[in-house]
């Protein structure tokens, strides 16, 4: 049965019909018990990337986007959970940061870690976000100190985080040893319960190369299993895996559905050793409650807009759980108390970052969405294609003949509305940054036609899942949706005629994929001809100067 205090949060967060249909059942296994059992809680987050304040996207409830996230509400959710159940862990699976909004990213992330100290975090399992500035520098916001470059903003010291990062499947190449620990033993009333924690194994093609440089990412179900046998030598029987690799499911509309689940987390669960009790997903941006041959999977849709609460019984003699349930809580602000505390964290950081922020930068008629059609066009992925090829077209900027832009690195919509206190249609600084959040430079990469087919090629990568380059304005293709090549030489066009074999051609695009990026790794097999300034900075500029901002007339790439 679930907790009053649960069944308040529930009521709170939703009109309840969103969260009273297919959940998981708890494990009505009976079992003989010498003594009463030990209750633990496990509340989960993930994918939080530095929204530390309510992320202007809500969430869909009974059909109607309604406000949520932000951590000054987070924390009245997780302090009413902690005061019903003392024994409760509170973990992230991944991504905590990196991609962040500004009032986190201008400090590096550290408002986000040091709001994490605040709620007490027991364990972050490390996602390739948290790689995106290097592993100098996440090890830095691990064990505390200033940046090496800009110093401590606003404070003069930065003391890192209260808990650990975990990195069971993340190994140093050097000294072949984990970057960060690989679990954590937490003992409540004399039962001991164990943490694996770890990233997806495909960190390598979604973090810049050199960011990662002499790191090596493992399989995540070896990697699960070695470490279980390891935590069972040490008497542990109830294992938590927190892991940034997740899935998805059909039911869209239900917090706690498992309809028809699918993506990598299906297969590592049937890979994954029997003794592991709960498995707590991420990466997907999805939310899901699965229970899957007694096995609790869960994730917690992102940006703080959700938390997972898992209770266990767990017997005192053996140490193994004898009942489960999960719930995803969707994070309401609607009649929640604000926590001041919290509140206070965040006044301080809006008021350092406000004068940036709330710069006006340029103008728009209409939304322009990032998210792609059924052909493969971002709009605002193809505006910045349009502002990076404006910027390096020049012979001393790199000659470039055309730009392309990896939709990932494409983070938000261009909005009409006004998102903070600026009148309709002005686009802020602030948002602008939501956009290009990552402060990657721009490269100019000289390849020949036949180069630029199998770049193209590369967007079905190795695992057959299409991540759409988009182009900049002068530049069409057309990709064909096949077995085997999807995309031909004639049919890719520049400056309305196709490309000739071996012919040169410079593109630009940003550090990411100039390194080998989402596994664009013909990129690396270029010449680089010119380095070029940092994307953001290009994006505002182009806004400034071509204002107001539409969305692209025509489709540039086309579906056949």
């Amino acid at each position: 049965m679930l907790s009053r205090t649960l069944q308040g949060l529930l009521a709170i967060s939703a009109s309840i019909a969103i969260l009273g249909c297919n959940k998981p059942k708890e494990d009505q296994t009976p079992t003989e018990q010498p003594t009463q059992p030990v209750e633990v809680r496990i509340l989960a987050i993930n994918d939080l990337h530095g929204n530390i304040e309510q992320p202007g996207s809500g969430l869909r409830v009974d059909g109607e986007k309604v406000p949520a996230g932000g951590l000054d509400v987070m924390a009245t959710y997780i302090n009413t959970l902690r005061q019903e159940e003392p024994n409760t862990a509170f973990v992230c699976a991944g991504d905590l940061i990196g991609a962040s909004p500004l009032i986190s990213a201008l400090f590096h992330d550290e408002p986000t870690i040091e709001a994490m100290n605040k709620l007490q975090l027991d364990v972050l399992a490390v996602g390739n976000h948290e790689f995106d500035d290097g592993v100098e520098e996440i090890t830095r916001l691990a064990n505390g100190g200033c940046h090496k470059e800009l110093g401590c903003q606003g404070k003069e010291s930065f003391e890192g985080a209260n808990f650990p990062f975990l990195a069971a499947n993340v190994i140093v190449e050097e000294s072949q040893t984990t970057l960060f620990p690989a679990s954590l033993i937490k003992e409540y009333e004399g039962v001991k319960v164990g943490f694996i924690g770890l990233t997806l194994e495909g960190t390598d093609k979604a973090v810049s190369p050199e960011a990662i440089k002499g790191i090596t990412f493992l399989d995540e179900s070896e990697t699960i299993n070695k470490e279980v046998k390891l935590l069972q030598q040490q008497g542990v029987e109830t294992i938590i895996v927190v892991m940034h690799e997740g899935g998805w499911q059909g039911q869209r509309d239900d917090f706690n559905g498992c309809e028809s689940l699918d993506g990598p987390i299906v297969e590592i669960n049937k890979n994954v050793d029997p003794a592991v009790d709960v498995i707590i997903t991420g990466h997907t941006h999805q939310y899901y409650n699965c229970l899957i041959d007694n096995r609790i999977v869960t994730s917690a849709k992102d940006y703080g807009r959700m938390i997972t609460s898992i209770d266990l019984s767990i017997d005192p003699t053996t140490g193994d759980v004898v009942s489960k349930q999960a719930t995803n809580i969707p994070i309401l602000r609607k009649d929640m108390e604000i926590n001041p505390e919290m509140a206070s964290h965040l006044q301080t950081y809006r008021e350092l970052v406000a004068p940036l922020a709330s710069k006006n930068v340029g103008l728009i008629k209409a939304d322009i969405a990032r998210s792609m059609d059924e052909q493969g066009n971002s709009p605002v992925g193809q505006i910045v294609a349009d502002a990076q090829w404006l910027a390096t077209q020049s012979q001393e900027a790199g000659g470039a003949h055309f730009a392309l832009m990896n939709p990932g690195g494409v983070r938000n919509d261009l909005v009409f509305a006004p998102t903070n206190t600026e009148p309709e249609g002005v686009l802020t600084y602030e948002e602008l940054h939501s956009v290009q959040p990552f402060g990657n430079t721009l490269t100019v990469i000289a390849l020949t036609g036949a180069q630029i087919e199998a770049l193209l090629e590369e967007q079905w990568g190795k695992e057959g899942r299409l991540s759409i380059l988009q182009p900049s304005k002068n530049f069409t293709y057309t990709w064909h949706d096949t077995e085997g090549d999807h995309v031909k030489l004639e049919e890719i066009i520049l400056n309305g005629q196709p490309l000739v074999a071996d012919q040169t051609y410079n593109v630009t695009v940003n550090s990411f994929l100039a390194s080998g990026g989402d596994g664009f790794t013909t990129l690396t097999k270029g010449t680089i001809v010119a380095g070029g300034p940092v994307d953001l900075d290009v994006f505002v500029n182009y806004i400034e100067q071509n204002s107001p901002i539409q969305a692209p007339e025509k489709a540039r790439i086309v579906k056949k």
